[in-house]
């Protein structure tokens, strides 16, 4: 009879382990982001990413700004642009100016970006390119001219 209520306890005390170690897991990479020294580092990535409609991959990618676009104001406030990759994909870029400075934006300007990426139908999106306000993750980065802006 004893060992049957440890061989319960133990097992409670089990579940509410792994219970605890799930949340602080979500705690730590929230929303389903990969861990943050899961990057995907290749030039490709972006398309591999679009072709295969992937969502919440952190990556690092470089090209060209091929269109500036107007900040967007609304809530917090993001740089945008339209960054062209080798091969011609093109993904938005939306770079948090509260939380990070702004770069000195230009079309053909090279650069070279640290993000998130998210899927969309027109080639996808680039964010949490700042550092990260809670200290939880790494966080991201846009480096113009050997500057990176975090």
């Amino acid at each position: 009879m004893i060992s049957k209520r440890m061989s319960t306890s133990g097992r409670r005390l089990v579940l509410v382990l792994v219970v605890l170690g799930l949340l602080v897991y979500q705690h730590y990479v929230p929303d389903g982001q990969v861990a943050d020294n899961e990057i995907v580092a290749t030039q490709g990535s972006v398309q591999q990413a679009y072709a295969a409609g992937q969502s919440g991959v952190w990556l690092e990618t470089d090209g060209h700004i091929r269109r500036v676009l107007r900040d967007d104001n609304e809530g917090s406030r993001h740089q945008k642009f339209i960054l062209e990759l080798d091969g011609g994909h093109t993904v938005l870029v939306s770079h948090n100016i509260d939380l990070a400075k702004r770069i000195p934006a230009r079309e053909e300007l090279f650069l070279t970006v640290r993000g998130r990426y998210e899927w969309n139908d027109r080639g996808g999106v680039i964010h949490w390119t700042h550092h990260d306000p809670d200290g939880r993750l790494q966080g991201g980065w846009i480096e113009v001219d050997n500057v990176r802006y975090r």
